[in-house]
């Protein structure tokens, strides 16, 4: 706890599973605790003895402590809460805040450019087939200026991509792909076609975003709707050599279905995320051709980590001077029971 004055409203930090040093660089951490008293708690998560301490006089909670309505009636001064796991989880009342107003909010948004950056990288890396090469030079099989092995490489220029899911991620990737100068395509039910538009980005079904594009990142978040939405019919209406990268979550793709794909050479699939993490030791992937494998590391590289700190503090700042906040992604009350994100385990 900071030697703040009492007077100061209480600020309760329990960010598991982000180390408090993570995630409030020393600059960031100043700017919290002058904004309150901050009770500070890492490693293991909180107890639910400490939260029920000392919730009932927060303004604030850093973190994903269960908030069912009997603990909402306990925190009368709460105004904000912060999840800065990245997924809004099931632990908490989001009609009860909605009608108390207090916002929820995650720090989602900070994963959404180095995601970007590694689904492009995947596309680029599948189409010019740069692993089988780097793997024919390691080999000592290679073929000289890649006239042997550049058969089915593709450009991307001037190609169609598509987009399944224009939330944090496809905003992001959107102006990573305007130099490839074709036609960018979108699928996202949860976004009116008006607003793809002015974005510049045709509005398709999701049928027509497979058959037209060469290259589709699958950018959705996961729902109790559209689990497994994603299968055999629509890799198989892709154009020739067409590319799949699935990099936000696995539970939307028929899996099974996504390597028979890739097997077959009907599509090449690009993979960062998985219906089981960690991965299975004998999951079939590992043995699958025409396939790029990561394990759920596009998003965590170190330097945009302090960036989760710095939205959390800028965001509290305004809802303490009675503003909206600005920086973070809210849960909207209409969507956010539909959401079936799992914790992270680290």
């Amino acid at each position: 706890m900071s030697n703040s004055s009492a007077a100061k409203p209480l600020i309760l930090a329990d960010p598991h599973p982000r180390p408090v040093d993570l995630i409030f660089d020393p600059a960031t951490k100043a700017r919290l605790e002058a904004l309150g008293n901050v009770i500070w708690h890492d490693g293991s998560p909180a107890s639910d003895a400490f939260i029920d301490h000392h919730l009932p006089e927060a303004v604030a909670l850093i973190g994903q402590s269960a908030l069912p309505k009997s603990r909402l009636d306990r925190a009368p001064e709460l105004k904000v809460v912060f999840n800065v796991e990245g997924n809004f989880l099931p632990n908490v009342d989001y009609a009860e805040c909605h009608r108390r107003g207090i916002p929820v909010l995650c720090t989602a948004p900070v994963f959404a450019k180095p995601v970007a950056e590694m689904a492009l990288g995947l596309a680029l890396a599948a189409a010019r087939r740069i692993p089988q090469a780097d793997a024919a030079i390691r080999a000592g099989n290679e073929s000289l200026y890649g006239e042997g092995d550049n058969f089915d490489s593709i450009l991307l220029s001037g190609r169609t991509l598509g987009l399944v899911g224009f939330g944090n991620l496809g905003r992001a990737l959107l102006p990573l792909l305007r130099p490839f100068g074709g036609p960018v395509i979108a699928h996202d039910p949860w976004i009116h076609p008006s607003v793809l538009r002015e974005a510049g980005v045709e509005a398709v079904g999701m049928d027509e975003c497979f058959a037209r594009s060469q290259v589709v990142f699958i950018l959705a978040a996961s729902t109790t709707e559209n689990a497994g939405w994603i299968g055999a019919r629509h890799f198989a209406a892709m154009p020739r050599h067409g590319i799949v990268v699935l990099a936000s979550r696995a539970a939307v793709v028929n899996f099974s279905e996504l390597l028979a794909a890739a097997a077959s050479g009907r599509i090449r699939a690009a993979i960062d995320v998985w219906p089981e993490e960690p991965i299975p030791a004998d999951h079939p992937a590992r043995r699958t051709p025409n396939t790029i494998l990561q394990a759920h590391r596009a998003g965590n590289i170190p330097e945009i980590w302090p960036g989760m700190g710095q939205m959390v503090v800028d965001d509290l700042e305004l809802v303490l001077r009675g503003l909206a906040p600005a920086r973070c992604q809210r849960a909207q009350l209409e969507t956010v029971s539909l959401l079936r994100s799992k914790p992270v385990s680290s």
